[in-house]
């Protein structure tokens, strides 16, 4: 195991994965391919086992045993490949009361058929814990000058900051938050999610079945397209149909589309935004779809081919990107509270409020988010609309620019204003 302290960029997940290795026997992180799950499980293994090593795979499939048995806690690279690990290492579980020994890592989640041949699912002996690719905080490009929790005890100060500029934050799009394409430059920064794609299309979506390229290709597509939109699958169908005279062709019914996005979810690819609906006074207007995200908004440029120019002279396709980079923020930040993000959507009135922060202990808060601090005004309205909507108020409400120059709250109203680079948990 060649891990090197002095590379290693820390990670929020960090603490969780020490926590779980005190508490379960074993603990399994998984996340799309390239977040990093490799680099920071080897932080907190003290030996490791690769089965993307075709050796060690073969060692593997022969006896388990002749892997199983490292300094502990020992990490299980893509345990996925070999799949009888699971109840082999539940069943190590089982052998003694010790905690914390072993790391499973894994880029994509079984499918039905693998699943099955898995007697036990886990619970109480193997923990779970999600990982994505790097926020802004994680990769330094956000002070955290300003906390959700902060703002959620009322104890958030304001605070002058550096106002982001306009070319950082469309490379912060573009780049994404894969640890290894920190330090690649603007002009290079879409080579690695278009990789990513392409290794996608040539390989991973075949993992039980052939399924036709072109037509992930485009479904991708319109992913992409729809980032960070309310969309039906029905949309998605109709949206592919748009690039093509022979849609039944390429998409047979929504069964085939279903087939392909749960590729996708096993994948770790897209992460989609559930609706809020609780303490609302009209929960039957509620929608119930869900807002569609690619994991990282890099994902989305590289489908439409953007650039830092393409974002600049596109504002509005710019203004969806940004909102899945703060999203895809969000949601490392308040998983790693032990929350869930949602979004909220008035099917009646159209009344939309871009983020619901839900808090371990039932507390929410209410987030919209602007790429242009001109802006502001109107989202202060859309969020006092939604606070006079709501049964049981949000504990804090606050507006995420790409521009802002102070942390900063509105004592008339009550919201918060800040730029997305100065955000932490």
């Amino acid at each position: 195991m060649n891990f090197n302290e002095k590379d290693y960029l820390p990670r929020l997940i960090d603490k969780k994965v020490d926590d779980y290795l005190k508490v379960f026997g074993a603990i399994s992180v998984e996340g799309p391919k390239w977040c990093g799950k490799t680099w920071t499980s080897s932080k907190h293994a003290k030996s490791a086992v690769y089965l993307d090593d075709e050796e060690t795979k073969e060692k593997g499939l022969l006896d388990l045993e002749l892997i199983l048995n490292e300094e502990m806690p020992e990490l299980i690279d893509e345990w996925h490949l070999i799949p009888q690990i699971w109840d082999k290492v539940r069943r190590k579980c089982d052998e003694d009361a010790s905690k914390g020994k072993y790391i499973l890592t894994c880029s994509t989640s079984l499918n039905d058929d693998k699943s099955k041949k898995l007697f036990h699912s886990g619970a109480g002996r193997i923990g779970k814990l999600k990982m994505y690719p790097m926020s802004l905080y994680e990769s330094g490009e956000s002070t955290g000058e300003a906390s959700l929790m902060d703002m959620f005890n009322n104890c958030q100060k304001n605070v002058n900051v550096t106002i982001p500029d306009i070319h950082e934050l469309a490379y912060y799009c573009l780049r994404g938050g894969w640890p290894s394409n920190l330090k690649v430059d603007v002009n290079n920064c879409n080579l690695i999610p278009k990789s990513y794609i392409e290794s996608i299309l040539d390989k991973d979506i075949n993992d039980d079945k052939n399924r036709d390229k072109n037509k992930m290709k485009m479904l991708l597509h319109s992913l992409a397209r729809n980032e960070s939109t309310i969309v039906s699958n029905q949309t998605l169908i109709n949206d592919i149909g748009e690039d093509n005279d022979y849609q039944e062709e390429i998409i047979k019914g929504r069964a085939t589309l279903i087939d392909y996005l749960n590729v996708l979810n096993r994948l770790h690819l897209i992460e989609n935004q559930e609706a809020y609906s609780i303490n609302y006074r009209s929960p039957k207007r509620i929608g119930k779809a869900p807002k569609r995200h690619l994991i990282d908004p890099s994902l989305a440029c590289a489908m439409l081919n953007m650039t830092v120019d393409k974002l600049l002279d596109d504002l509005k396709t710019f203004g969806f990107i940004f909102e899945a980079l703060v999203e895809r923020d969000l949601r490392i930040y308040i998983e790693y509270l032990d929350g869930h993000l949602y979004h909220f959507r008035d099917s009646v009135t159209g009344l939309e409020v871009d983020s619901i922060l839900e808090f371990a202990n039932g507390e929410y808060a209410a987030v919209e988010i602007k790429l242009s601090y001109n802006s502001v005004n109107e989202a202060k309205n859309n969020l006092l609309k939604f606070y006079d909507s709501m049964t049981k108020k949000p504990k804090f409400m606050c507006i995420i620019t790409g521009n802002s120059s102070a942390v900063m709250k509105y004592e008339d109203t009550n919201i918060y204003v800040l730029p997305i680079t100065a955000l932490k948990p």
